[in-house]
């Protein structure tokens, strides 16, 4: 069973025992806009303990909300009972809800028209107390009622605003647009990993440029990344980046994402994120230490936004590394062997070649790294050890740091493939590092 048979089956349910049962919110968005609906809910005027004894596999999840969440064979849907909300003390939920029987009065709470519409799955009747529909044909993000009341109840719609334009590829109705704008400081009040979970979807959900230049027409960008605002306006070389300043050239990177990763996508947004602050002219414009600054700032910036150390370790490595597609063809084939096996290479190979194909358009060493990854098999990247430490001291080395470059200079000699064995890494241990009784 899927999530939407299963809503079918709650609907059937409720409105078998005379309820009001309406699959509602993003899921109708969807279905009307002919997209797969990527989760499924209900709206009912069924009390929440109703809910749960008509189905036994189901939990409250939010009691104070009425929020029931339904499993049922692998599958889960949202059940929500009708409600109004009354005063927001603090910005994201309400101090008090009232359930209610009229389902005008759950829809006009929600945030925008094209997420408060209801759907009767067996009759396919449509109830939209907002003007969804039209905004749906209109393709326009529009805040329910007063725009500045929907923001001051809730301070996270105003990111959802610009994730919702981005994904879908809406605009962004004049009247919420300039209600974000007045209100945009509010949103430091917003919990970071909310935040972060909205930056996340903006950058992964399709549309992340759209997202991004929404995010900075909106005037929030300064308040949540002032890092990245700092982009505008900084001028790069021609030579190397014909397309513009380094903003133009993060948007159009951004623009080129296929469904990536959030470490592929944060690398891309935060790899140049270090040339503002080493922006200066000489013989020619220079950013000196980018790179490494650059790689220092992610970590801050995602530390900051309360990203997983994972997915630290991941981003700072892209953006440490993404220089580095410029000398593969002079590397040493050991050098070149452990940058073509480093863990999650499949992302530095792609933002390598966004950043081309963003700016000079050269591909010549993606595609080098392409065919000589196609041609290397693992053993020849990542070659068992023909040496150990418990090596070493049968052939009478004592342990200490040393041990480290003799592996490594036997791990070098077998990716270039000068030895094979065992006895040929002994012999050219002794001869780089004579024992201490020779």
């Amino acid at each position: 069973m899927n999530s939407e048979e299963l809503a079918r089956d709650i609907s059937s349910t409720l409105k078998a025992r005379g309820r009001q049962a309406y699959l509602v919110g993003g899921c109708v968005r969807d279905l009307l806009l002919g997209r797969p609906p990527k989760d499924f809910d209900v709206a009912t005027d069924a009390r929440p303990e109703e809910v749960v004894a008509l189905f036994p596999d189901s939990e409250q999840v939010g009691a104070h909300f009425g929020v029931v969440l339904v499993r049922k064979a692998g599958a889960q849907v949202e059940v929500a009972t009708f409600r109004s909300d009354h005063s927001y003390s603090d910005g994201r939920h309400p101090d008090s809800v009232r359930f209610e029987t009229d389902p005008r009065q759950d829809a006009l709470r929600r945030d925008f028209t094209i997420n408060a519409m209801m759907l009767d799955p067996d009759s396919g009747q449509i109830l939209d107390f907002a003007g969804g529909r039209d905004d749906l044909r209109q393709r326009v993000i529009r805040a329910i009622g007063d725009p500045e009341q929907r923001f001051r109840e809730d301070h996270l719609r105003m990111l959802r605003a610009p994730r919702f334009a981005a994904s879908l590829g809406f605009a962004i109705d004049p009247g919420t647009a300039a209600a974000i704008r007045s209100l945009r400081a509010a949103i430091g009040d917003v919990s970071t990993e909310r935040v972060r979970d909205e930056l996340i979807r903006i950058l992964t959900e399709g549309g992340a440029r759209r997202g991004f230049e929404a995010l900075d027409d909106l005037r929030l960008l300064p308040e949540i990344l002032p890092e990245v605002s700092a982009m505008h306006g900084v001028e790069q070389p021609p030579e190397f980046h014909p397309e513009g300043d380094v903003w133009i050239h993060t948007m159009l990177m951004l623009e080129g994402l296929r469904q990536p990763t959030p470490t592929l996508a944060s690398g891309v947004l935060l790899h140049d994120i270090a040339k503002p602050p080493t922006f200066r002219r000489a013989e020619r414009i220079r950013f000196d230490g980018h790179v490494e600054m650059g790689a220092k700032m992610a970590v801050e910036i995602l530390g900051r936004l309360r990203f997983s150390s994972d997915q630290i370790d991941r981003v700072e490595a892209l953006v440490a590394n993404h220089l580095k597609f410029k000398d593969v063809h002079r590397m040493r084939e050991s050098t070149l062997k452990r940058f073509l096996r480093q863990p999650h290479f499949e992302e530095h190979l792609e933002l390598h070649r966004l950043d081309c194909a963003s700016s000079h358009r050269r591909l010549e060493n993606y595609h080098f790294c392409v065919e000589k990854l196609a041609s290397l098999g693992p053993e020849e990247l990542k070659p068992a050890p023909l040496l150990t430490g418990r090596d070493l001291i049968a052939a009478g080395y004592r342990p200490g740091p040393a041990f480290g470059e003799m592996l490594t200079a036997v791990e070098d000699a077998q990716l270039e493939s000068q030895i094979g064995t065992r006895e040929e890494a002994l012999e050219l241990v002794r001869r780089l590092f004579p024992p201490p009784n020779q």
